[in-house]
C-alpha cells in the first residue's frame, strides 16, 4: 500500500496494491504496520457503512469533542470525497482537498482529527465505509456549510444542479461561525 501526501498537511491518499485475475481481486484495506512506518500510530474504535444515492451530499461534518480521525473508502459506486483543514496552527488552515474514491480505483483517504469531512455521490449509489479513531459524539457535531464561499469547495455538480441534503447539512454554518481546533 502506498501512502501519498496531499496538498493538505497530514492528509494522505492511500493506493492499495490490488491483486486481481478472472476470479476477482484481493487488497489489503488496513495495515497498522503501513501506517506506523509512515509515522502514524493509529487505533480505530468504530467502523461505519453508509449507502447513498446519486446526487446526495453528506457533510461537511466534524466533532469538537471525541474528535475523529477517519480512514474512508468506497466499496460500491463512486463519490467525490472532500476534507477541510480546521486546525488553527496548520499551514493549510481553511484549505480543502477533494479526491474521487470508487470501487474501481480502490483509493482511500486518511482524514486526521481536526478536519471537516464530506462526500458527494456521483454514481447511481455508493457504499461508503470508514474506520474511526473515536466514538460518534452527536452533542459536539458541527456542520460546515457545504457551499461556504470562504472555503470555496468545487463540487462536481451537474451544471445548475444542487445536491440533495439532510436538514442538518442544509443548515450548515458559515466559516466565520464554526469553532476551529
Amino acid at each position: 500500500m502506498k501512502l501519498e501526501a496531499t496538498p493538505l498537511q497530514d492528509v494522505f491518499l492511500l493506493r492499495p496494491q490490488v491483486f486481481g485475475d478472472q476470479r476477482g481481486f484481493f487488497l489489503e484495506s488496513w495495515s497498522a504496520e503501513t501506517f506506523r512506518s509512515a509515522g502514524l500510530d493509529i487505533s480505530f474504535v468504530q467502523d461505519n457503512h453508509s449507502r447513498s444515492a446519486r446526487g446526495i451530499l453528506r457533510g461537511m461534518h466534524y466533532q469538537t469533542e471525541h474528535t475523529q480521525g477517519k480512514l474512508v473508502r468506497v466499496t460500491s459506486g463512486e463519490v467525490f470525497d472532500v476534507v477541510v483543514d480546521l486546525r488553527r496552527e496548520s499551514e493549510t488552515l481553511g484549505q480543502w482537498y477533494g479526491e474521487t474514491l470508487s470501487a474501481d480505483n480502490h483509493h482511500m483517504l486518511w482524514v486526521p482529527p481536526g478536519f471537516a469531512h464530506g462526500f458527494y455521490v456521483t454514481s447511481e449509489y455508493a457504499d461508503f465505509q470508514y474506520k474511526c479513531t473515536d466514538i460518534y459524539h452527536p452533542d459536539s457535531e458541527i456542520c460546515l456549510a457545504w457551499n461556504d464561499p470562504t472555503v470555496g469547495i468545487e463540487w462536481p455538480l451537474p451544471e445548475g444542479g444542487r445536491p440533495q441534503l439532510s436538514t442538518k447539512d442544509a443548515e450548515g454554518l458559515a466559516w466565520a461561525e464554526i469553532p476551529l481546533f
